[in-house]
């Protein structure tokens, strides 16, 4: 099944072109005839095209709106310079698409019907800033393929819907949770599902038997703690503010603050969560940059100390989270690394390991040095009781897989 993987943001699409079946995935042979991402949708467009050969090309179009990118994409993939070998619409056999939140109804990935939409549009509240542009997108690709081609919703919340009620609810008066559904879902469930798939494939070991930290370190973060294959705790909690600090989000802070700071600051409430959303984190501590690579830069060679600082705090935020999640799985075998600072920077790894010597972990230098670039491997030093990997997220591929299953009926994985 040639399966079009969607992931739509307010003014950019991500997208990959993969070829799947039942054999394939048994066999992990799955195909990636093309990926990329089209940015600044709503004025002069860049699209950025990587082909299964390796190869890389850049374009420009004006593209107005989703419509009109999606619109331009399908083009260019049923087109024989593509390479995709795609050259109809009809090629494109069924659509997976990431959908952030599914809040309480929706437990597993599921085809695209009416009552569906109206089940994402119910959770729009509960997220506001992807959950339009998720429906959006489904929109878009039904204008553009025709109500023919199946869609499949892929939620990021599904994962952690085996979190048992002491790990998602909050201490607040329990009708709120009643009444209005507040409790903790998690979100990057699909990446760190992806990661935990993967270490059990290369370490060969049975999914019952796996326990495992997870952490998804990008411009956003999340930890996870995994075992036997479901996620039993998470940072993120009802909205993807709390937990681990990032790019320009705070992580976990005292509820108070919200109320002291709008006072202070004469602000709103919803405009001190803007603040806490889009100018905290690393951003906001350093006063430079989210981007992880300009800060160890800064700090590094010019010893700018607020950039040290930033790096300090989200290393010691992401050691704590390692901690806990430690104990809440009685012990781990290993902490595994994703995301792009999770992938690339040996340096924030180290930091984040040390420390983490009373749990049996110890790091080979060299071995993590060499990690980068989408390298997958171990870099814990021979004989630590705990092991430390790299394990590059795919989230992509289990969005096409789960789209694959629905579509066909194949069972999804539990």
């Amino acid at each position: 099944m040639n399966v079009l993987v969607l992931n739509v943001g307010s003014a950019t699409l991500k997208f990959q072109v993969v070829v799947t079946d039942n054999d394939r995935i048994m066999h992990d042979q799955d195909v990636k005839l093309l990926r990329g991402q089209i940015e600044r949708i709503g004025g002069e467009s860049v699209i950025t095209l990587r082909g299964n050969d390796g190869s890389t090309r850049k374009r420009t179009a004006p593209l107005r709106d989703m419509r009109s990118a999606v619109d331009w994409l399908v083009g260019y993939i049923t087109d024989p310079e593509s390479g995709t070998g795609l050259t109809a619409r009809g090629d494109i056999h069924a659509v997976g698409h990431r959908v952030v939140h599914g809040g309480e109804q929706f437990r597993a990935s599921v085809l695209v019907d009416e009552s569906v939409l109206q089940g994402i549009e119910d959770n729009v509240e509960l997220a506001p800033l992807h959950n339009p542009h998720n429906l959006r997108g489904i929109e878009a690709t039904r204008k553009a393929l025709g109500s023919g081609v199946p869609q499949v919703a892929v939620f990021d919340t599904a994962f952690h819907h085996t979190l048992p009620e002491h790990a998602y609810l909050y201490a607040i008066p329990y009708p709120l949770y009643r009444r209005h559904k507040i409790r903790r879902y998690g979100f990057h469930g699909t990446s760190h599902r992806s990661i935990a798939y993967r270490f059990r494939k290369i370490t060969d070991r049975e999914r019952s038997d796996v326990r495992i930290v997870t952490l998804h370190l990008g411009n956003g973060c999340s930890a996870c703690a995994i075992r036997g294959g479901v996620s039993i705790d998470t940072s993120m909690g009802f909205t993807p503010l709390e937990g681990l600090v990032m790019g320009t989000r705070s992580g976990d802070i005292d509820a108070a603050l919200l109320d002291y700071i709008a006072a202070k600051e004469g602000l709103s409430l919803s405009q001190v969560e803007a603040m806490l959303n889009s100018q905290s984190g690393l951003l906001g501590i350093s006063g430079l940059t989210n981007d992880m690579r300009d800060l160890l830069a800064e700090a590094n060679e010019l010893q700018d100390r607020r950039a040290r600082l930033a790096i300090e705090i989200f290393c010691y935020r992401a050691r704590k989270y390692v901690g806990a999640y430690l104990a809440a799985l009685g012990g781990a075998d290993a902490v595994v690394f994703a995301g792009g600072v999770g992938e690339n920077s040996a340096q924030i790894r180290a930091r984040i390991c040390d420390g983490l010597e009373w749990a049996g972990l110890r790091v080979d230098a060299a071995a993590n040095e060499s990690l980068v670039g989408g390298r997958e491997g171990r870099f814990s030093a021979e004989g630590s009781s705990m092991e430390a990997w790299v394990v590059p997220t795919d989230e992509e591929l289990l969005i096409a897989r789960d789209t694959f299953r629905v579509v066909s009926g194949a069972p999804l994985p539990s």
